[in-house]
């Protein structure tokens, strides 16, 4: 699946632009973005899949963060420039991860 294709997703967009802001857990982050945990845990594999996200385990609850930043440029005609990037985060993990 191209990195198109995987952003190309208003649930998965949600889920990142909650997950920008820092780790979730699961029941967290569903609530935050509005979705059963059925579904978004469909997301979140094709998120994981893709390398955008990672899991970890916390004790009892599983969450999850970006590991990717995403990058979306779009100019105006005459460049018609429209550039997509994914690159590794720099940030180091939260304490106890």
């Amino acid at each position: 699946m191209s990195l198109i294709d995987v952003l190309g997703s208003t649930p998965r967009l949600k889920i990142i632009r909650e997950l920008s802001h820092g780790p979730r857990y699961v029941s967290e982050l569903t609530e935050a973005v509005g979705m059963d945990g059925k579904t978004a845990a469909h997301h979140l594999s094709t998120l994981e899949e893709n390398d955008i996200v990672e899991h970890y385990h916390r004790g009892n609850r599983k969450y999850y963060r970006l590991v990717r930043s995403i990058e979306l440029r779009i100019a105006p005609p005459p460049e018609r420039t429209f550039i997509l990037q994914a690159a590794e985060r720099s940030d180091p993990p939260s304490a106890g991860d």
